[in-house]
């Protein structure tokens, strides 16, 4: 959870059918036309990956299909290669009269018109197309790979909760297992503080690392399993969710991530156990 702890109001329930529907419709914006080479320090996965390039899996049979349609628009051969790049997500060359193209796999499974947004950018450089490509890019940022690698160890174990178990049910159970972001402890203090804090952040994520951080303040057998997975939850939420532009201003939490928010199923309980605890918290 980022910034200062705050209550939203309580709504009415969701229910269990609506839920899953939701549930099942946003899962998937995780590309599965491609898998990335998991993270070694981070997986429930007993493989062991060679080392080099290339670090993604493409889906063959949705490569092909792209690279046929840039074909038939473009009236000539084309040469389509998929990448995992983390700043440019597009190029285009022509070499020996082909064009030869370079994309992110995170349009291998765009919808229609995104593609055909993306086609029209490609062949003919349509700036109208290159409005839609731009959004969709900005609205799949998750899909994108740690700008900055994690250099501090990756502590999941605590004295009393292990997050590596909670995340990976929570991704299961509300992601599809789409999310592929790292988590940790954060940095624990030597001594609690003299006076009480005026806030607290219980979780952050880092975009530029992909990465979680639970404060320790939550490593204790006072804190409940349920609200460290609402901390988790959370925070996974920021992972796949962008920030979004609203009255002139980036918005951390728009619309659509306070009513995803209220999915998680120990939502009310969690929020009334972070209200009648906050005192102590902020004392830890």
């Amino acid at each position: 959870m980022t910034g200062q702890v705050v209550f939203p109001f309580a709504r009415p329930p969701i229910g269990r059918v609506a839920r899953a529907k939701a549930l099942q419709a946003f899962a998937p914006r995780i590309s599965q036309a491609a898998v990335r080479v998991p993270d070694p320090r981070h997986t429930l996965l007993d493989i062991r990956f060679p080392s080099g390039q290339p670090q993604i899996f493409v889906h063959e049979g949705a490569r092909q299909a792209l690279e046929r349609r840039l074909t038939v628009a473009h009236h000539r051969p084309v040469l389509l290669s998929v990448t995992d790049n983390i700043r440019q997500m597009i190029s285009r060359t022509h070499r020996a009269g082909i064009l030869q193209a370079r994309v992110h796999h995170m349009f291998l499974d765009a919808p229609g018109p995104v593609q055909e947004a993306l086609v029209r950018y490609i062949v003919d450089g349509e700036r109208a197309a290159s409005l839609l490509v731009s959004q969709y890019i900005e609205a799949n940022g998750c899909r994108i790979k740690a700008s900055r690698p994690v250099s501090t160890p990756l502590v999941t174990q605590g004295e009393t909760h292990d997050l590596f178990p909670i995340y990976h049910s929570i991704n299961e159970k509300y992601f599809g297992g789409s999310v592929d972001s790292l988590i940790t402890w954060g940095r624990r203090l030597s001594a609690k503080p003299k006076t009480p804090r005026r806030s607290i952040k219980l979780g952050s994520y880092s975009a530029t690392e992909r990465l979680i951080r639970v404060h320790p303040v939550l490593d204790g057998p006072w804190v409940p399993r349920y609200f460290v997975g609402y901390i988790v939850y959370h925070e996974m939420l920021h992972h796949v969710i962008p920030q979004s532009q609203g009255n002139g201003r980036r918005m951390l939490h728009p619309p659509i991530f306070q009513e995803r928010e209220r999915f998680f199923r120990e939502f009310e309980r969690a929020l009334a156990w972070e209200k009648a605890h906050l005192g102590r918290l902020l004392r830890s």
